[in-house]
């Protein structure tokens, strides 16, 4: 039999996780020496190339000595937590890795929290040792003292730490001494990473990832704790609600390199793709069909953030994308459902409309910026935080941020935060930086990073995980800045926009089709002004010289779909196509919008 170590990577955004995985699978020849191939192999979708971020957990094998080590790549956005938590059930091992500038970062936190409490044994990498002002040794202090506040057992603290960069493709157990490749990482692995402990018994495997195929519909991916599982066995599927359900597998794959291999059997320890089993949930077990017994659910953390998803009803509506109905939206959000753990759909009253929760801005505006690009169109309302009635109080989601800014505008972030119910817990040097932690509630983050970047001119690193729900910290202000909306449709000029700009800041340019109610830039007052950009200059046959002068426009304000999903009040949509990303009132009408607003006052 042969032996295997299944490790899960895990680290904060941006300390190399992908990178490190790349450099393992060249050091163990996967490819053939003439074989083209990119950096960055495992992001292989579109988003995640494009945002240099993990979204989706990926598994691969690679085989070193006589060792088969299944690696899974984790992604490091708290926002993500959900794929986390649910594929580290598949490792015995993990490998952290920590950037040797950065240290421990608030999402290195909660992935390692995860993993120590599944009792999984760590190995401390300390990457990017080749950049400038790092401290590999101070790193690795901090590192032990987060795992000993994380209540680690004796053997996690008696951790192996290499030090190196995967990006020059080294590492080693002294940082100053590097060496001439990657293997000392993959001794570390098959020597200190326990082998699967493979219990006695009849046949267990929970299914903890999913795949979907074409051809053959969708594959479960789990570990196979317990027994032997053969092609064409007859197994039984115990689901969430106790319900028991009788399958039969059609084929089995086990992940050798980046594909699959097809086998007939897997043994108990060994991570497989087992197609064939219909209406299977992640967190279910496959067992025996005797004698079933079912391994505990996957517990997922609750959801913190909601917005309301509806269909596309502006004018604009069915112009670009090609999935426009509530029946489209609805089945796409129940298919996202399936593999994705940390969201939940609700209907509403409408029957156009859903409430869907996530984890965060990040989290919903992924699945958002995914749909848009299959073509769909929605619309959604402003994200809303879930508040909770905890023993009669009403309670809130707070959150840990944690802002590393130059000294200079140390100052501004300070004052932002604190006006958000923000409350300073540290603050000292780290390099030329400012390391600045608060205890913020998720609602001031809303909105907030743009606020910082402007402050900061760009030089924030902002980040922020979920901590607990605590009483409702009062009233944050909101934008204070109303918006201009466009009182009719067509086109707008370069000659009415030039006569408003004293008005505030446009986010449309000469030329764009606009529709009445639409939001078209940012008031530099505090209410909303209604104001006429399609109108164009009276001609006359009259001409000087000197009083035609050329229109002179300020360039328009352009948001990201993120940035756009925080700026949006209470009464305005986002409308969402393939093409654009458009801000309207809910009410496009501004009679309606007014009697609306009487109502609710």
């Amino acid at each position: 039999m042969q032996s295997i170590r299944n490790i899960a990577i895990i680290a904060h955004v941006d300390h190399g996780k992908t990178t490190l995985v790349d450099k393992i699978i060249h050091a163990s020849k996967i490819f053939r020496e003439n074989q083209q191939f990119d950096d960055l192999i495992l992001d292989n979708n579109d988003l995640e190339r494009e945002r240099g971020i993990t979204i989706l957990s990926k598994n691969v094998s690679v085989r070193y000595k006589d060792t088969k080590i299944n690696i899974i790549d984790t992604p490091g956005h708290a926002d993500f937590g959900g794929e986390v938590e649910r594929v580290l059930k598949m490792a015995d091992g993990v490998i952290l890795l920590v950037d040797a500038f950065e240290g421990p970062m608030p999402q290195t936190r909660f992935v390692l929290g995860k993993a120590l409490d599944l009792g999984l044994t760590p190995i401390v990498v300390v990457n990017k040792v080749d950049k400038e002002n790092c401290r590999p040794d101070e790193v690795q202090e901090s590192v032990f003292e987060l795992m000993f506040n994380l209540d680690a057992t004796e053997e996690q603290l008696n951790f192996q730490t290499l030090y190196g960069s995967a990006k020059q493709n080294w590492m080693g157990p002294d940082w100053q001494n590097p060496t001439d490749s990657i293997i000392p990482l993959l001794d570390a692995i098959v020597e200190h990473i326990p082998a699967p402990k493979i219990d006695e018994g009849t046949v267990q495997m929970q299914i903890t990832s999913l795949d979907y195929s074409n051809f053959v519909g969708r594959i479960a991916i789990g570990r196979v704790k317990r027994g032997t599982i053969k092609e064409g066995a007859q197994l039984m599927l115990c689901k969430a609600d106790g319900v028991f359900k009788k399958v039969k597998v059609k084929e089995l794959h086990t992940f050798e390199g980046l594909g699959k291999n097809k086998v007939t059997e897997v043994v108990a320890g060994d991570i497989c793709a087992v197609t064939g089993i219909e209406d299977f949930e992640i967190g279910d077990t496959l067992a025996d069909l005797e004698n079933p017994e079912p391994l505990p659910r996957i517990a997922i953390d609750e959801p913190t953030m909601n917005m309301l998803f509806t269909i596309n009803n502006s004018p604009f509506f069915g112009k670009e994308g090609k999935f426009v109905t509530s029946r489209h939206l609805r089945d796409r959000l129940m298919k996202e459902m399936e593999k994705n753990l940390a969201l939940r759909v609700e209907s509403t009253d409408s029957e156009d409309k859903f409430l869907v929760y996530g984890r965060g801005i990040l989290h919903l505006s992924v699945l958002i910026e995914t749909m848009r690009r299959e073509g769909y169109e929605l619309q959604v309302g402003q994200p809303q935080v879930i508040f909770k009635e905890i023993d009669g109080v009403k309670h809130e989601p707070i959150e840990v941020l944690v802002v590393d800014v130059p000294e200079t505008t140390a100052g501004k972030v300070i004052e932002l935060a604190t006006q958000r119910k923000g409350e300073l817990l540290v603050m000292e040097p780290k390099g030329d930086l400012q390391h600045l932690e608060f205890r913020i509630p998720s609602r001031g983050l809303i909105g907030l990073r743009n606020n910082v970047l402007t402050a900061t001119q760009g030089e924030a690193i902002m980040n922020h995980r979920f901590s607990a729900y605590e009483p409702f910290k009062g009233n944050i202000p909101e934008r204070n800045n109303g918006s201009l909306i466009s009182m009719e449709a067509g086109p707008c000029t370069a000659y009415a926009i030039d006569k408003l700009q004293d008005r505030g800041t446009f986010f449309i340019e000469p030329g764009d089709e606009l529709y009445t109610g639409q939001v078209i830039g940012e008031n530099s007052r505090d209410n909303d002004i209604v104001v006429n950009v399609q109108k164009g200059k009276k001609l006359t046959n009259m001409r000087a010289s000197g009083s035609d002068d050329n229109t002179r426009i300020a360039p328009p304000k352009k948001f990201s779909l993120e940035e756009a999903m925080e700026y949006i009040q209470k009464d305005e949509y986002l409308e969402i196509t393939p093409k654009s990303i458009r801000m309207r009132k809910i009410y496009l009408d501004e009679n309606e919008r007014a009697r609306m607003a009487k109502k609710d006052s």
